[in-house]
C-alpha cells in the first residue's frame, strides 16, 4: 500500500455519508451505529485519502453472519486483524487503491470509546491535531513508502493521545452528569 497523505478534503464527509448509506443497505437487518473516524474525520489535517468508518453493533456474531453482504458491497472481511474484539473490513477502488476501512466493535466496548474519544479530542484540540498532521507529513517523507514503518511511526503519538483523550472524554461526561 502506497503511503500518501494529502491536505484535508471537504468531500470526505460526503464520501463517508455515501458509504455509510451503502453499509446500512448491506446490513439492514442488524441494528448499528456508523461513525466517521480516522484522520479524514478531523478538519484541517493531512490524511491518507481513505475513509475510516466505525460500526457499533449489538453483536459481532450477527455481523459475522453478514460477511457475504459486505462482500457484495466490495468489502473484504479480515476478521479481528490483530485487534481482539474487532471486525475489520477493507475496500479497494477499481484502481486497486484502498478507499475505505471499516472497524466494527460491540456497543459499550473500549474499542468504540477510544476511537470516538481520539477523534473528538483532536477536533477540539487544534494544536494537537496540527502536531499529528505534521508527524504524518514527516513520516510520509521518511518511511520509504512502507505502511508498516508509517504506522509504527504514528503509534507512540496515537497511544499517548488516546489515553489523554479517554481521560478528557471521562471528564466531559462527568461534567455533563453534574449539569443535569
Amino acid at each position: 500500500m502506497e503511503v500518501c497523505v494529502v491536505p484535508h478534503d471537504s468531500n470526505w464527509r460526503e464520501a463517508f455519508d455515501s458509504e455509510a448509506a451503502n453499509i446500512r443497505k448491506a446490513l439492514n437487518s442488524i441494528q448499528l451505529e456508523i461513525h466517521h473516524i480516522g484522520s479524514t474525520a478531523i478538519p484541517g489535517i493531512y490524511a491518507k485519502p481513505v475513509i475510516d468508518l466505525l460500526l457499533v453493533v449489538a453483536s459481532l456474531d450477527s455481523l459475522d453472519g453478514r460477511n457475504d453482504r459486505m462482500i457484495s458491497f466490495g468489502y473484504e472481511p479480515m476478521g479481528e486483524c490483530g485487534i481482539p474484539g474487532r471486525r475489520y473490513f477493507r475496500k479497494n477502488g477499481i484502481n486497486g487503491m484502498r478507499t475505505h476501512n471499516v472497524h466494527a466493535f460491540e456497543q459499550g466496548t473500549l474499542g468504540v470509546r477510544r476511537h470516538l474519544a481520539f477523534r473528538d479530542y483532536l477536533i477540539c484540540h487544534q494544536k494537537i491535531a496540527e502536531e499529528y498532521s505534521l508527524l504524518k507529513k514527516q513520516l510520509e517523507k521518511y518511511c520509504n513508502n512502507s505502511i508498516v514503518d508509517y504506522m509504527a511511526g504514528k503509534n507512540h503519538f496515537i497511544k499517548n493521545h488516546e489515553q489523554l483523550a479517554l481521560v478528557w472524554q471521562s471528564e466531559i461526561l462527568n461534567l455533563n452528569k453534574i449539569d443535569k
